[in-house]
């Protein structure tokens, strides 16, 4: 039987992934509304649903672990979101602008989900949900570095 500590530490795990994967989504959704070119734009909206369904996912399992999962994402979101806004008006290079910063989310993702990852050893669902998603976000990491040199 888990402890309360460890079902605590294992949810705030849980919560945290949950908040960046709001956070990707509504940057996902944002980036989408500036980008130019419609193969970025579909990239971006299969993206933000990718995302989305995480969450879902991440959200079932804090119910499972009798905890209310969090609303929404973090300030810290908010913030690089406002700075995307702010890059994109300053460049003429919009789409190539944007990438970058999908680049630079998606690695603060990766380096999220790494470190997340051995709290859930005790937890063989989790840790494959954990991983599957993982794995997902490295590969949107490589096709959007691919469509930069595309498209930038």
């Amino acid at each position: 039987m888990k402890t309360t500590k460890n079902n605590q530490d294992l949810v705030n795990s849980l919560q945290e992934l949950l908040q960046k994967n709001y956070d990707a989504e509504a940057g996902y959704k944002q980036v989408m509304t500036k980008a130019q070119s419609e193969p970025l734009k579909n990239w971006l909206q299969q993206k933000a649903l990718q995302r989305n369904t995480f969450a879902t996912e991440l959200d079932f399992q804090i119910r499972k672990h009798n905890a209310e999962p969090k609303a929404s994402g973090t300030i810290k979101g908010d913030l690089h979101r406002g700075w995307i806004n702010v890059k994109s008006t300053l460049t003429t290079d919009t789409d190539e602008a944007l990438m970058e910063e999908c680049i630079r989310g998606e690695k603060a993702s990766v380096k999220e989900y790494e470190d997340q990852l051995e709290n859930f050893a005790s937890d063989t669902e989790i840790k494959t949900i954990v991983q599957s998603q993982l794995t997902t976000v490295k590969s949107a990491l490589n096709t959007v570095k691919r469509l930069e040199d595309i498209i930038g």
